[in-house]
Parts: structure tokens; C-alpha cells; sequence
């Protein structure tokens, strides 16, 4: 499909990074049919993002699919062929994030059996691993309230996540944020593995190694401070998971 005339050539490109996106994140099993979603910022509009036509899933998104909408739910585009839905749990808890940081561009909120279990432990995520000592506190925690369908559950999403970009939403999930779909991509992808080996050693039932906090920190330091040429390099090589369906998340 070719770009459509009303879209920039910036605006596309990022509706088809992020289908691509969609389509990684139903690989990795983060989808719960149809209840998550990824969102993301259109380049040169601050106040308008992309969010999935609720009911396409996540393994056959296309750029197309992608419907832009302002921060009060809005759909600010020509009207479109077919039926458009917006979710609302899902506008509540992305449009909290896109309006409290500008710097954060696009979002990942995952329902993960892995995520959702570490999500409803106490201790939340425990530096286990490798994996979980690159988020050493650096994770936010916000509390469950039900379905998020109320306005005002964004302000506290908000202050929970304060100046962090991973959060456990309790006994609910995950939401990895990013400046790029790379970078946010990074995060959820390293977050789902230390959930899992977290969930897997404490099955174990043998008694549990915990690593200096000295070295659990200075991992997420380095991490922290990684280029992003270096993200970039990891988001890129990713998308070669994705690139026999090219053909059809970029139309």
C-alpha cells in the first residue's frame, strides 16, 4: 500500500515502525488478544499519537491499522474505510505517560503471564539476574484500581512513574516506555527475561544468590549509559524476526 496522501512521510514511517512493533511484541507472546497495546508519538505533533484499532490483533497489524488521536481520546484523522475503535483503559494509561513526559515516545503495556506474576509479588522485581540487575532501582510500582477506565487514574500513573520509564502495574502487567520504538523495545524485551528467570529460580525451591548491590547498581549504570547507536543496532537486528511479513505491516 502506498503512503496515503494525508500522512507525512514522517508520520508513516513511525506508523510502520510501530506495526512492526506489534507485530515482535505478538512474537514474544506479550499480547492478550486484544486487552494491550503500544502506542506512540507522531513525529512533529506532541499532542497526537498512534494506538492500535482495537480488535486488529497484534500479529496482523499494518501501519494502516494504526489510528492517530489526541490526548482527550480524539480521533484526529480523515475519516477512515471500516470501523475505528479506540480502547479506553488503554487511552488512560497511554495518554498519562505521552502528556506527563514529553521525552517518552512510545509505550509498551504488556500483559505477560511472566510480567503479571512478578507484578503481584510483593518484592516486586528481585536482582536474580543479569537481566533484572540492568532495571536495579530503576522500577516504578503503581497500585491496581480496577480496570483503568477512569480519567483520573492518570495523574497517578503519572506520579507513580515519576522520571522512570518501566513500571509494574500491580497485579495487572507491565508498561515500558521509550524515546524510540527501539529503545522501548530494549526494555520490555531484557524486563520479560528477568520476570521469567525471576519466576523460574524462585520455583527452584534452592536457596537464592543475590548479587552486591554495588554490582547490581553499576549493571544499570552501564546500561543506563549505553549509545544509542547500540539500541539502535539491537532494534534493527530484531526486526529481522519480522521481515518476511514486511510487505504487510508497512502498508
Amino acid at each position: 500500500m502506498a503512503r496515503p496522501e494525508h500522512i507525512s512521510e514522517e508520520e508513516w514511517a513511525a506508523r510502520v515502525e510501530l506495526a512492526a512493533l506489534y507485530r515482535l511484541a505478538a512474537q514474544a507472546g506479550w499480547s492478550d488478544i486484544i486487552y494491550t497495546h503500544i502506542t506512540a508519538r507522531v513525529p512533529g505533533q506532541e499532542d497526537h499519537f498512534l494506538i492500535n484499532n482495537f480488535g486488529v490483533l497484534f500479529e496482523n497489524m499494518r501501519a494502516s491499522d494504526l489510528v492517530k488521536i489526541d490526548h482527550e481520546g480524539n480521533i484526529v484523522e480523515p475519516e477512515r474505510a471500516g470501523p475505528v475503535k479506540v480502547n479506553v483503559a488503554g487511552f488512560n494509561i497511554h495518554s498519562a505517560v505521552h502528556m506527563g513526559r514529553p521525552d517518552l515516545n512510545c509505550v509498551i503495556h504488556a500483559h505477560s503471564p511472566y510480567g503479571i506474576a512478578v507484578s503481584a509479588q510483593k518484592d516486586g522485581l528481585l536482582p536474580l539476574s543479569q537481566h533484572a540487575m540492568m532495571f536495579y532501582d530503576a522500577v516504578g510500582y503503581h497500585d491496581y484500581e480496577s480496570f483503568a477506565s477512569r480519567l483520573d487514574e492518570r495523574e497517578r500513573i503519572k506520579e507513580d512513574l515519576g522520571n522512570l520509564d518501566v513500571m509494574f502495574l500491580r497485579n495487572h502487567g507491565t508498561l515500558v516506555c521509550g524515546a524510540t520504538a527501539g529503545m522501548a523495545y530494549f526494555k520490555a524485551h531484557h524486563l520479560e527475561r528477568a520476570c521469567h528467570a525471576q519466576l523460574m529460580a524462585m520455583a527452584g525451591g534452592a536457596e537464592l544468590n543475590y548479587p552486591d548491590e554495588a554490582v547490581a547498581r553499576r549493571t544499570q549504570q552501564r546500561v543506563a549509559q549505553m549509545s544509542p547507536e547500540s539500541i539502535d543496532f539491537f532494534w534493527k537486528s530484531s526486526l529481522a524476526m519480522v521481515a518476511a511479513e514486511e510487505h504487510e505491516y508497512a502498508s
